[in-house]
């Protein structure tokens, strides 16, 4: 298990998608057939790549060169933070205009009304409570409960407009929360593999999780702070027109509570920026350890799995200790400001009362506005305090939403009958991610990405209704191949045709109902067997129940306790290996697709299962149906002698095309791949102290695969 959460396998270039890959980045080759749900949305041509034509230097003008690693800026980090954070601001408030300004709006009524009630105070205090008290007879029951009413009135408008804004507010937070996993979601789909490769599923999970709601949480407070607004405007009016020296001195206090929070700021951005990243990182380390939990338990690796994860979390618990021992510090500053500023204002009204400048209730109002207004502008506080982290969530949302890259579709049809395919000077390179680093001004990431040449020179041609066997050692491309034949990525340089089209000429929408994938990782969901076949197509039974029968799969389906309506639970775990491998066969044989690309696909099955089933896919189609055109990346020597041709692969070429025994014939790598298990055979069979010949009654044992 690796330190960092970025992945370390080479991956398809930018650009490139692939049928293995979920939105989230996960493995799931719910895309790996055409037409798989809705509009094909789930499938390679359709969930939506990134790969545009090629030009000359095998680059697309959506694959820019490999950017090097940026530095963080340190300079005017905070002061930055802020703009960033004002930024978000201003956008949420362009998606949430109607909702916010009617939060904005009740906000500024419950300033107005409780600035109104200070006056309202100060009046009572002169008019009712000092004459009453100094036993003036003229103060009455009729004025006692005028002022009780007028002060009730106040507090009821304050309490409902208090109410009103807090649900209105938590609506806008709500609101710009799903607008914008929406648009991850979207554009986690419409992204290509290559881009999944270079980013963990944790942290994709992060973004639209952790991420858009720190850049959203600003709204919880902003509708109070704008309202504070109102409120000092009406408080410091009414405390001048009570008296403009207790007001002087009474509103010193918002210059320093402005100082305070703007150094609260500056101390906090850092400290949030480094808290958001890792709450990244531990959430993809999370999800890393889950995805492999049969690794580390089969591996006794449990300990060190919690250390690390533990390690992480430390780091993240440290970071939110430092964050809230940062906000402790500043709290109690900006508690006892107002305070502080409420014994100046007692001790020079007290002086001045004395001499008869000033009345009673104007010290009661301006005091009284005084405290009032130490709570709403503390959200000033909270709304600066808010901003740097608002900066570096959204920062990590928009390096999604800003992600380039998508297939581009003309509008050219594939001609009817068989489907072959070509390819002819396809060369291609993976981009892989060796770095990483967290660009604390923008809250992104910044790669060094390096380019490692996979296919260079491929020449292939597959005739229509044939069957290819794709042949090499490990590594030689197989697998990148078979992405280029189903458009998963394409080519830096050179051209995949279908039918004789370019496949970068063919219409949004063609390949997923003619061309399906069976990738190497088969992913089952947590659905049922007519689910998975299906993924919510319109399928009839007749065509499901041949796509089962082609497949080997209707025999043991039949034997599940509900048939197709079993569930078969999360990665279909219910199931054996070869089990998983044939639904995930039938759910490309359920599309009728005319090419068929098998990539490793029945490794898992049982040699006579798997001749059944290459022998069920040469047999004559239904009258009028085409011969489905079948490629497939095979090891067994029965597997690789049902097919009509074999292509030959090594080192990133197809070095030659033939039948099996005309390979066999005039290339020694071939012949030695396939014949591995037979010349191991062999060596077992003779004794160990003797070169000879093997006795006799010994037979070497059957090759069964080639690996």
């Amino acid at each position: 298990m690796h330190r960092r959460p970025t992945p370390t396998r080479p991956t398809p270039p930018r650009g490139g998608r692939s049928q293995t890959d979920g939105p989230a980045g996960l493995p799931a080759d719910r895309s790996s057939t055409p037409g798989a749900g809705p509009a094909g949305a789930r499938t390679a041509a359709d969930a939506g790549g990134a790969h545009p034509r090629s030009r000359p230097g095998g680059r697309g003008p959506e694959d820019p060169a490999p950017r090097p690693r940026r530095e963080p800026r340190r300079g005017r980090r905070a002061e930055s933070a802020t703009r960033r954070g004002l930024r978000v601001v201003v956008r949420g408030a362009r998606d949430e205009p109607l909702v916010l300004g009617l939060a904005v709006l009740v906000s500024a009524v419950y300033g107005a009304g409780t600035a109104a009630a200070g006056w309202l105070l100060g009046r009572t205090t002169d008019g009712v409570l000092v004459p009453l008290f100094a036993g003036d007879a003229g103060v009455g029951g009729r004025e006692i409960a005028s002022a009780g009413l007028a002060l009730a009135g106040v507090a009821v408008v304050t309490a409902v407009a208090v109410a009103l804004r807090r649900m209105i507010a938590g609506r806008v937070f709500a609101n710009l929360q799903a607008r914008y996993r929406r648009r991850l979601a979207h554009q986690y789909l419409r992204l290509p593999i290559s881009w999944h490769h270079r980013h963990p599923a944790g942290q994709l999970l992060s973004n639209a999780s952790s991420d858009v709601e720190a850049s959203f949480q600003i709204f919880q407070p902003l509708p109070m702070a704008l309202g504070v607004l109102v409120m000092a405007a009406v408080a410091s009016v009414a405390m001048v027109a009570a008296d403009p020296v207790l007001a002087a001195v009474g509103l010193l206090t918002i210059p320093a509570m402005a100082a305070a929070n703007i150094a609260y700021q500056k101390a906090m951005s850092p400290r949030v920026v480094r808290a958001q990243a890792l709450r990244g990182e531990v959430a993809a380390m999370a999800h890393e350890s889950f995805d492999g939990a049969v690794v580390v338990k089969t591996l006794g690796r449990e300990g060190l799995e919690t250390e690390r994860f533990g390690g992480a979390a430390q780091r993240l618990r440290g970071a939110n200790v430092d964050v809230g021992r940062t906000r402790g510090a500043f709290d109690p500053v900006v508690e006892a400001l107002p305070s502080l500023a409420s014994l100046a204002v007692l001790a020079v009204g007290a002086a001045r009362a004395a001499t008869g400048e000033v009345q009673v209730g104007d010290i009661v109002q301006v005091v009284y506005l005084l405290t009032i207004l130490a709570a709403p502008v503390r959200a000033f506080g909270w709304v600066l305090a808010e901003l740097p982290r608002s900066a570096v969530g959204f920062g990590r949302v928009r390096s999604v939403l800003e992600a380039t890259g998508r297939t581009r579709w003309e509008q050219q049809e594939l001609p009817g009958g068989g489907l072959s395919l070509s390819m002819r000077g396809v060369a291609l390179a993976h981009v892989r991610s060796v770095d990483e680093d967290l660009d604390e001004e923008a809250g992104a990431e910044a790669v060094e990405e390096v380019r490692v040449p996979a296919l260079a020179g491929v020449d292939l041609d597959v005739p229509a209704g044939s069957t290819t066997a794709l042949v090499g050692p490990t590594g030689a491309g197989k697998s990148t191949l078979a992405s280029l034949a189903v458009r998963l990525v394409d080519p830096d340089a050179g051209v995949v045709r279908l039918g004789g089209v370019d496949v970068r000429e063919l219409a949004e929408g063609t390949l997923p109902a003619e061309v399906a994938l069976v990738p190497q990782g088969t992913f089952i969901f947590d659905d049922t067997v007519r689910g998975n076949i299906t993924l919510g197509a319109d399928v009839d039974e007749d065509r499901l129940r041949a796509a089962l029968e082609t497949s080997q799969t209707a025999e043991f389906v039949d034997a599940l306790p509900d048939g197709l309506e079993t569930r078969v639970g999360e990665r279909g775990t219910t199931l054996s290996g070869g089990q998983r491998q044939r639904l995930a066969l039938a759910r490309a044989l359920v599309r009728s697709p005319r090419l068929l690309v098998l990539d490793d696909a029945t490794s898992a099955v049982d040699p006579a299962v798997e001749a059944q089933i290459l022998s069920a896919l040469r047999r004559p189609p239904a009258p009028g149906a085409p011969q489905p055109t079948v490629l497939l990346v095979a090891y067994r020597r029965a597997t690789i002698a049902l097919a009509d041709r074999v292509a030959w692969m090594d080192g990133g070429r197809v070095v030659d095309e033939g039948t099996h025994a005309e390979l066999l014939e005039r290339q020694p790598g071939y012949r030695h791949l396939v014949t591995a298990y037979e010349e191991a055979a062999l060596a077992a069979a003779r004794p160990d102290d003797d070169d000879g010949p093997a006795p006799a009654g010994r037979r070497p044992a059957a090759a069964g695969s080639a690996r």
